[in-house]
């Protein structure tokens, strides 16, 4: 039964990059973004905002008072090392010029250094006049695997044009080294259309300190959570999932760091357990009968629209370029995962699958191109931030993913899982979506990026 999922409106947000004084970049300045249409004019009045959401603003010009010119390394989207500013003295400021006027909620500025504690102000204006202070708290966290994200809304709202950073060095009286800056806000209202409450969240934070990555579950994942360094909404209604190279993980046999959706169907009935034949998870139809009568739901479908915004280009040639975008999981084995790999000199990404027997070893499908460390652009590729679709079907034993790309081509492969085990007893199903970085060996700040706009789950039987 095909289950019809409900509006939900969702808070979040995300940025951009950045930061100022000497600067080292492998983006070309026929790749930089153009500040030449932006309105550099402050007009007459803007008026005040009023909006509950937030979302990755878009930075036309960020300026440093120590030297001309726009520094675009700083909201490039490029986070590793190659793409940097350093500060030419302790006390600098950097001057952000927003594409429009938005109401400031958050931002994110990721430090070179993540080893000291870095001193700074934030201050909104729309005049570039008259500066209001944004910030309670005057300095970031350090010995972190990731940056911390800055509250700009605690001390009052406000509705700006420009903000100012006044950077004052890092605790041991050094110029601070910055990566990217990203500021997040809205300009207006939006929402996402994607039902959560049949969901849980892994990100790669360790809030209650156990060494492992935190679980937002299912009532606090519809309710609103979000964090705009891995889940965040977009101004066009999509949710953004997103994570470093660096992070905590799922459990100590993971070697892979993620922001990633794992299926629950108890939709929040805590007396059913996560792991088991149980209504949280499903079974294929090849089960034993006692599977199919305890289960959640038989067989299944994932579908999903999205595009991947951004991959890694750093690290060991064989992790470069690839994320998990899809999967499903059983119990230690999973019957696919659904892999989306651009290489740094290719336009075009490409879609292979893996299927890994019961207990056993993985097969691999190319569906579009080639997973190959040194694939030559595939011609039929999918682009960086080029919408396409996915389905991930189960009919017992036949396991089938689509790809279906914007203008309507579709590329299928179809597995036999008549020899793959999953049809004894105990074997449970779970959906999988989101970012599964497959990559452990690049800059620590390289990352992965995907925004999904359409996530559905439906099974035979489910919901129960």
């Amino acid at each position: 039964m095909q289950i019809q999922k409900s509006l939900l409106t969702f808070m979040t947000l995300f940025g951009l990059a950045g930061c100022g004084g000497s600067t080292s970049s492998n983006t070309t300045p026929q790749e930089a973004p153009k500040p030449a249409d932006v309105q550099t004019a402050t007009p007459a009045y803007i008026d005040d905002i009023s909006c509950n959401v937030s979302y990755p603003l878009q930075i036309s010009m960020i300026n440093s008072d120590s030297e001309e010119g726009n520094l675009p390394t700083l909201f490039d989207k490029n986070k590793t090392n190659v793409s940097s500013w350093q500060a030419t003295e302790t006390n600098s400021n950097l001057v952000i010029t927003l594409a429009e006027p938005a109401l400031i909620k958050q931002m994110v500025i990721t430090w070179q250094n993540l080893n000291y504690a870095h001193l700074y102000n934030v201050y909104a204006s729309k005049d570039q006049e008259n500066w209001q202070l944004l910030n309670s708290k005057d300095q970031s966290e350090k010995n972190t695997l990731i940056p911390d994200v800055i509250r700009l809304d605690e001390i009052s709202t406000a509705t700006a044009k420009y903000l100012k950073i006044e950077l004052l060095g890092n605790e041991v009286s050094e110029p601070s080294k910055l990566l990217e800056i990203e500021a997040l806000g809205c300009e207006s209202d939006v929402s996402h259309n994607i039902e959560l409450i049949d969901w849980y969240l892994s990100v790669p934070t360790d809030e209650d300190n156990n060494g492992k990555s935190d679980s937002i579950k299912e009532d606090d994942l519809a309710d609103g959570y979000f964090d705009p360094r891995f889940f965040s909404l977009s101004k066009d209604g999509g949710l953004i999932f997103s994570t470093s190279v660096t992070g905590y993980k799922t459990s100590t046999n993971t070697n892979y760091v993620r922001s990633e959706l794992r299926e629950m169907l108890r939709r929040g009935n805590t007396s059913h357990s996560t792991q088991g034949v149980n209504k949280n998870n499903w079974v294929f139809s090849t089960a034993p009968q006692i599977d199919l009568n305890n289960a959640g739901g038989i067989d299944g479908e994932l579908t999903a629209e999205l595009a991947v915004n951004s991959v890694t280009t750093t690290g060991e040639d064989y992790q470069i370029g690839r994320v998990i975008i899809g999967q499903i999981h059983a119990n230690d084995d999973e019957p696919v995962r659904l892999y989306y790999r651009k290489l740094p000199n290719n336009s075009n990404g490409a879609i292979y699958i893996a299927h890994e027997e019961l207990g056993g070893d993985d097969t691999y499908y190319e569906i579009i191109g080639s997973r190959s460390n040194s694939a030559d652009n595939p011609t039929n590729g999918i682009a960086l931030n080029e919408k396409f679709s996915y389905s991930i079907t189960v009919v017992g034993h036949a396991l089938t993913v689509t790809i279906t790309k914007a203008d309507g081509s579709e590329f299928e492969q179809t597995v036999d899982m008549t020899q793959s085990g999953y049809d004894v007893g105990s074997q449970y199903m779970y959906f999988k979506a989101g970012v599964y970085n497959q990559n452990n060996s690049g800059d620590a700040h390289d990352y992965v990026q995907a925004t999904f706009y359409q996530i559905d789950n439906s099974h035979s039987g489910y919901p129960y």
